[in-house]
Parts: C-alpha cells; structure tokens; sequence
C-alpha cells in the first residue's frame, strides 16, 4: 500500500503544472513569441529588397551612395555605417551587462549599464538621421527618385568646368525648359524659396550632333535649383536636373580611373523607396527601444523592482528585445551597404 501510494504521488507531482517545461516566464515567452513573428517581417523586406537588387545591373555600388560622413569626410566608402555598426554592437555589450547586474540584485549597476545603452542607441539614431540628411538633401536620393546607379568602373562626378576642360561644349536647355515654363536664359523666383534660377545647361562633345543620345549633364543642387551667380565647383555633388520644378535628367558625367569621361544613367528608383522604408522600419525599433530602455531605467532607479526579487526580470525581457534589434541591423547592414 505504501509503494501504490509513494507511485500516486509522484505522478501526481508530475502532473500538477506549475512550473513552465521551459524554464521561462510566461513574459519572456511572448516575448520570444513577438521577437519570432518580428523576425518574420523583416525577413521578408529583406528578401525582396534581394529579389529586386539582383535583378537589376545598374543597382547603385554602396561604395559610391555611402562615401561621406560628417566633418567634411568624402571619399571614405562606409566608413559611417561602419562607426553606425560598431555604436549598435557596443550598445548589445552595455545590455549584457546590465542584466548581469539585474541578476545580482544590483540597483546602480542595473540603472548605470541602462544608461549607457540609451546612449548607445541615441547616438545610432542621430547617426542615422545625419545620414537620411544627407542622401535626401545632398545628393537627392528620396523615394522616387535615385541620381545613383552602378558604375562599371572607377570613377568621380564631374563638374561643368571639368566638362568645359576635357572640350566639351555648353548648350543651354531650351525646349525641355519651355516645355515646363521657364523661358530660355530667363530667371525667376522659387515660390517655396524665393531665390533666383537660372537655366540648365547640358555639354556636347565637340563636333558631335546635338541629340538625346550625346548629352551629358552634371549634377545640379538637391532640388534642381540651379540659383543665378553661384559657382558650381562641388558640382560634383549634386543632383541632376533642369528646373526648380525638380524634372530630372536622366544621366550624369563621371570621370573613370583613366581620365575618360563617362555617362551614367538613373537607378531603379525602387532603390530609395526600400532604403528609407527598411532602415527607417528599423529606425522605429530602436526608437521604440529607447523609449522602453529608458521607461524601465527609470523603474529601475525608484526601486520598483527591488521588491520583486526575480533578478530584475524586466530589464532581461528589454534585453532580448534590443539584441533582437542589434542582430536585425547586422542583416540589413549586409544587404543594404556590403552586396
């Protein structure tokens, strides 16, 4: 009688529930649950942000779309969305450490390690908007429109003056440019700027035949604002167009390794499109975990969860979260800066 009793209990004990057969809160698996459906989503813009890019031969070289940084940095391929990626890394460490604090019960190495964090992930997101600055005002890149596609070679944008140098000749744009309203060697003001414009020009080779297929053309400022008395020795830099109404040229002229001078048309203009989306999809992520790094810091600092005694599990709940967010960037970065 005593084994058919001690056999009861045990199946008993077995039975009774309680305790999660995973060894996990009931919290941090939905976490896990929401982290997996989130893994889904990206998953599939990334995947047809591939799908796109390599069925395209002229999808921009990010070499050429990412060579700047702040300070005047040019010609320096990814150099920032590299010091981006570290910044979010280094911010998955301060993370660690704040959770190992949590489970020591620890109150100022949690909040300090917290901290740190937040300002891991706010230095990304400046860094980030600098850099959508950049694109969208420099050098024009929004989502319809893309002045970058893919050299085949080595090469620089070139300047009207660089044009004039190597013999090329200036025509101005006149039908394109009364075609939209702007008389030929008219100036008028921008109704959003008040600043003066002065037509577009485009450069012939010399001798050869004003057509479509010999134009070469500069880029121009982000907006197409070409403004009267302004010298254009960063030309190089800008956006291609005519007119203040900003209806783009197609082409623009870049100088190879060799000297030569080269034309190189628009790219899809799904390029845009996705890179604001996807980054800016993950952008709101890292806001959002910003927004609850700083929410359970602050939780963390009056004391609330030192009653609980479970390790501080919030902070390791958050943890989860925003290596979720460090590992997603590691793939975008891959294909957005890297193929």
């Amino acid at each position: 009688m005593a084994t058919d009793s001690g056999v009861v209990n045990t199946q008993e004990n077995l039975w009774e529930g309680g305790k999660s057969p995973f060894k996990a809160s009931y919290g941090k698996l939905m976490m896990w649950y929401f982290l997996l459906s989130d893994a889904f989503t990206f998953a599939g813009f990334l995947i047809a942000y591939g799908a796109l890019r390599f069925s395209s031969d002229i999808w921009p070289t990010p070499d050429f779309v990412f060579s700047t940084a702040p300070f005047g940095i040019e010609k320096a391929p990814l150099i920032f969305v590299t010091f981006m990626t570290f910044v979010l890394i280094a911010s998955s460490v301060t993370m660690v450490r704040a959770v190992q604090e949590g489970q020591q019960e620890n109150k100022k190495g949690v909040v300090f390690w917290l901290f740190m964090t937040i300002i891991g992930g706010l230095v990304f997101l400046g860094s980030q908007a600098w850099e959508w600055t950049n694109l969208i005002a420099t050098e024009g890149v929004t989502v319809t429109t893309n002045p970058f596609s893919r050299h085949t070679e080595a090469g620089t944008y070139v300047s009207g003056e660089e044009l004039l140098a190597s013999g090329f000749v200036e025509v101005p744009v006149v039908h394109e440019a009364e075609a939209h309203g702007v008389a030929e060697h008219d100036t008028h003001a921008d109704a959003g700027h008040g600043e003066t414009t002065a037509p577009a020009v485009y450069y012939l080779p010399q001798g050869a035949a004003d057509i479509p297929e010999n134009r070469y053309f500069v880029k121009a400022d982000h907006h197409g604002e070409i403004k009267a008395g302004e010298s254009f020795e960063k030309g190089d830099n800008y956006l291609i167009t005519y007119n203040h109404h900003t209806h783009l040229y197609e082409t623009a002229a870049y100088k190879t390794a060799d000297g030569r001078i080269a034309k190189e048309a628009f790219g899809p203009k799904t390029f845009g499109a996705l890179f604001f989306f996807i980054t800016g999809f993950h952008g709101f992520h890292v806001f959002s975990g910003v927004l609850f790094l700083l929410i359970i810091a602050i939780n963390a600092m009056s004391g609330l969860y030192v009653e609980r005694r479970n390790g501080y599990e919030m902070v390791e709940k958050v943890g989860l979260y925003w290596h979720f967010v460090d590992l997603v960037w590691v793939f975008v970065f891959l294909v957005f800066y890297l193929l």
